[in-house]
C-alpha cells in the first residue's frame, strides 16, 4: 500500500475532517478560557482580600507612591558661658531656589510657581538682599526655559544663592510677600557657629557632618564638649508626612507633622567669657615670644571648683578649622597629657609632712657636697638648682627656695610608702572623672625607693592639669579637695527645666592647719627678697599672692633631656593668699627661650582682672575685660 493511501485510511479511521477539527479546537479553547477565568477570579479575590501581591502590600505601595516623608532635624543645643554668652550655637544657613513648573499648584489651583511676568521683580529683590546682581538672577531664571519652550521644575542660583542667613531669608520673603509674588523657596543646611574664634577650642571642640556627602545626616561632635556630650546636645529628630504630586513634589497644604522634634539641651559652662577671652589674648604674644612646644593655663574658682578659664597652645579656630590638620595637636592637653610636674608638687610634700608631724619650719638641713646620691649603681644624684650655694636652709625656706634636697629629707622622715599614700589621697594615679574623652590617670611611683624619693619634688610621677587643680583645691578649702567643674547647668529649652551642677567634695587628704601653713610659706616665694625664688615676679595689686614655681626635667628616649630649655616650666598661684578666691596653674613645655618672668606675663594681668571682676560683680559694676579697668569707676561712678 502506498504512503498516500495509508494516510487516507488513518484519517477515515479517526474520523478526522475540517468540521470535526474545528469543533475540537473550539472545545479546547472554551475550556481553557473558563479555566483562566476562574484562576484570575480566585487570584483577584485573594488580592482584594489580602491586599498583597507577592508579599508586598498594595496599600503601602500606594501610600509610598503618593505620600512622602521628611526628617525634621532637631536643633542642636547651644554651649554658653556661665552668664549665657554664646560659645557655640546652631546657625542654619539657607540656599534659595525658584519653582518654574506650572504644575506646582496649591489649594484651589493657586499658582505657587514663579510666573514669567514676575521674573524682573524677583531678580530685583535678589539683587537687593544677596550677592546676586539683577542681571545674573535674570539669567538663571531665563535659562530655566528650554529651547522647546518647556521649563525646568526649578532653578538654583549658584554660590551666590547659598549660605544665606536667616535675616536674609526673612527679608526676601517679606519683600516678595508685599509684592504678592510666589515661587521663591529656601532649603536649610545645618551649620554651627563659634563667634569667639580661638576660645578654649580643645575643650569646647567642634562639629562636622556625620556623613560629609549627605547633609541630611546632621552635625555630630568631633572633639571636646561637642563630642563628649553629643547625645545630649543633639536632641531627637522629628518627622513630617505630606502628599506628593505625580512628579514626586510635595503638594502645598498637605503637610502633617508626624513626630515633633525635641531640641538638644543647652550647656552652660563654668567659663567666664571675660576671663577666657583675656587668657587667649595673653597667651598669643607669650607663645610668639618664647616659642614653647606647648603651653596650658587653667583658672579656677577656689571655693567652688568651677573652671572660669582654660586654654592651651597650639590651638585652632573651630569655625574655620584653621590650626587643625598635619602636625596639629588634636588632644585636650589639660586632661589627656600626663607629665612630670616638677617643683609645683612640693607643696603636697610639705602638707603631707606637716600632717605626719615631721615638718618643723625652723629646723635646718645641710646640703651635702655633690648632692644626694640616691642610687650609686645607676648614678642617680639629686641636686638643688643652685647646687647648694645658698647654704643651710630651714624647711620653710626649702619651699620658697625650691630645694629638692629639703623635699627628699621630708620624704625620708615620712617614709616612702606613707608618702605614696598621700599621693593617692590627693587624687594622683587616677582620673578626676571629668567626663571628657581620653582622660589620663597619670602615674605614681611603685615600690622603687628612688622613684618614691624623686616624686617628692615632682619627678618620677606624672599628672594632668585637672589632677593638679583638684589637688590644689585642698589648699583653699581647709584641706578638702573639690572636683574641677566645667558645666554650671544644663537647660532643656523645651521645658525650661534646669540641672544645676553642685559643688563636689572628693576627699580631705590633710588638715586645715597643714594647708594654711603651706600657703603662708608659699607667700615667701614671691615676697621674701632673700629666699624667694620668684621674688617680686608674681604680683596682684592690693593682694598677697601664694605661689610655687616649677622646673621639671622631661624624659626623652634615653633618659632626661639635657638641653638648656628642655623643661616643663610651671607656676601655681592662689589669690588672696589668706583666703583664696582663685587658683591659677600655668605650664610651658620646652620653649626656645625662657626667662623667669615669662609666665608672669600671663598670670599677673589675668589674676588682676579676675580679682577686679570678683569685686565688681559683688558691687554690681562691670569690668572692661580688655585691660581690667572698672568700667563703672572709669565712668565716674
Amino acid at each position: 500500500m502506498s504512503k498516500r493511501k495509508r494516510i487516507k485510511a488513518f484519517i477515515q479511521k479517526k474520523n478526522l475532517n475540517p468540521m470535526n477539527n474545528r469543533k475540537k479546537v473550539g472545545i479546547i479553547l472554551f475550556a481553557t478560557s473558563i479555566g483562566l477565568f476562574f484562576l484570575f477570579a480566585v487570584r483577584l479575590t485573594y488580592i482584594i482580600g489580602a491586599g498583597k501581591v507577592a508579599g508586598v502590600s498594595l496599600k503601602e505601595k500606594t501610600e509610598a507612591l503618593y505620600t512622602g516623608s521628611k526628617v525634621i532635624k532637631a536643633k542642636r543645643g547651644s554651649i554658653l558661658d556661665k552668664n549665657g554668652q554664646v560659645i557655640a550655637e546652631d546657625a542654619t544657613s539657607y540656599s534659595l531656589y525658584v519653582v518654574l513648573s506650572e504644575d506646582f499648584l496649591g489649594q484651589d489651583n493657586k499658582k505657587l510657581y514663579a510666573q514669567r511676568k514676575d521674573y524682573d521683580a524677583i531678580a530685583e529683590v535678589l539683587d537687593k538682599y544677596t550677592n546676586l546682581s539683577k542681571e545674573e538672577a535674570l539669567k538663571y531664571l531665563n535659562n530655566g526655559t528650554k529651547d522647546d519652550g518647556t521649563v525646568q521644575f526649578q532653578v538654583e542660583f549658584g554660590t551666590n544663592g547659598k549660605d544665606l542667613s536667616l535675616e536674609t531669608r526673612q527679608n526676601i520673603e517679606s519683600d516678595l510677600e508685599a509684592r504678592k509674588i510666589e515661587g521663591v523657596y529656601f532649603e536649610d543646611h545645618p551649620a554651627r557657629i563659634y563667634p569667639n574664634g580661638v576660645f578654649s577650642s580643645h575643650f569646647i571642640g567642634y562639629t562636622d557632618l556625620a556623613d560629609p556627602d549627605d547633609e541630611s545626616t546632621g552635625l555630630v561632635g568631633k572633639m571636646g564638649l561637642e563630642k563628649s556630650y553629643n547625645k545630649l546636645l543633639s536632641g531627637k529628630d522629628g518627622k513630617i508626612e505630606y502628599q506628593k504630586d505625580v512628579n514626586g513634589n510635595p503638594i502645598p497644604g498637605s503637610v502633617i507633622e508626624d513626630a515633633e522634634a525635641e531640641e538638644g539641651k543647652d550647656i552652660y559652662t563654668t567659663l567666664d567669657i571675660r576671663l577666657q577671652t583675656r587668657l587667649e589674648d595673653l597667651l598669643n604674644p607669650v607663645v610668639e615670644k618664647y616659642e614653647p612646644e606647648n603651653m596650658t593655663a587653667m583658672l579656677m574658682e577656689a571655693k567652688t571648683g568651677n573652671i572660669v578659664a582654660m586654654a592651651q597652645r597650639p590651638s585652632f579656630d573651630p569655625a574655620t578649622k584653621e590650626g587643625l590638620g598635619g602636625d596639629s595637636v588634636w588632644r585636650n592637653i589639660l586632661v589627656e597629657d600626663a607629665f612630670e610636674p616638677g617643683s609645683t608638687m612640693k607643696i603636697f610634700t610639705a602638707a603631707a609632712a606637716i600632717q605626719q608631724g615631721v615638718f618643723d619650719p625652723n629646723a635646718t638641713f645641710v646640703y651635702p657636697y655633690g648632692g644626694v646620691d640616691l642610687d650609686p649603681d645607676r648614678g642617680v644624684v639629686v641636686n638643688d638648682w643652685d647646687k647648694g650655694e645658698k647654704g643651710t636652709l630651714t624647711f620653710r625656706q626649702a619651699i620658697s627656695w625650691s630645694s629638692n634636697v629639703g623635699m627628699l629629707r621630708l620624704e625620708e622622715m615620712m617614709g616612702g610608702e606613707t608618702w605614696k599614700q598621700y599621693l593617692t589621697n590627693f587624687g594622683f594615679g587616677k582620673t578626676t572623672n571629668s567626663g571628657l574623652e581620653n582622660e589620663s590617670e597619670g602615674t605614681i611611683p611603685g615600690d622603687n625607693i628612688v622613684d618614691q624619693a624623686m616624686s617628692s619634688f615632682g619627678q618620677a610621677v606624672s599628672v594632668t592639669n585637672f589632677q593638679m587643680m583638684q589637688g590644689y583645691s585642698a589648699f583653699a578649702n581647709d584641706g578638702t579637695m573639690l572636683k574641677p567643674q566645667y558645666i554650671s547647668k544644663i537647660v532643656n529649652p523645651d521645658t525650661g527645666e534646669e540641672t544645676i551642677t553642685q559643688r563636689e567634695e572628693v576627699g580631705t587628704p590633710v588638715s586645715a592647719q597643714a594647708v594654711n601653713d603651706v600657703r603662708t610659706y608659699m607667700v615667701d616665694t614671691v615676697e621674701d627678697p632673700t629666699y624667694g625664688i620668684a621674688y617680686d615676679v608674681y604680683t596682684v595689686p592690693d593682694y598677697h599672692v601664694a605661689a610655687k614655681t616649677g622646673t621639671a626635667q622631661i624624659t626623652g628616649e634615653s633618659g632626661y633631656m639635657e638641653g638648656d630649655t628642655d623643661y616643663t616650666y610651671s607656676v601655681v598661684e592662689m589669690v588672696p593668699a589668706e583666703s583664696p578666691e582663685y587658683i591659677l596653674y600655668v605650664t610651658m613645655r620646652r620653649p626656645q627661650h625662657y626667662v623667669k618672668t615669662a609666665m608672669a606675663e600671663i598670670a599677673n594681668p589675668l589674676m588682676k582682672l579676675a580679682m577686679e571682676i570678683k569685686a565688681a560683680d559683688a558691687e554690681g559694676n562691670t569690668v572692661d575685660a580688655t585691660n581690667g579697668t572698672d568700667a563703672a569707676a572709669a565712668a565716674g561712678n
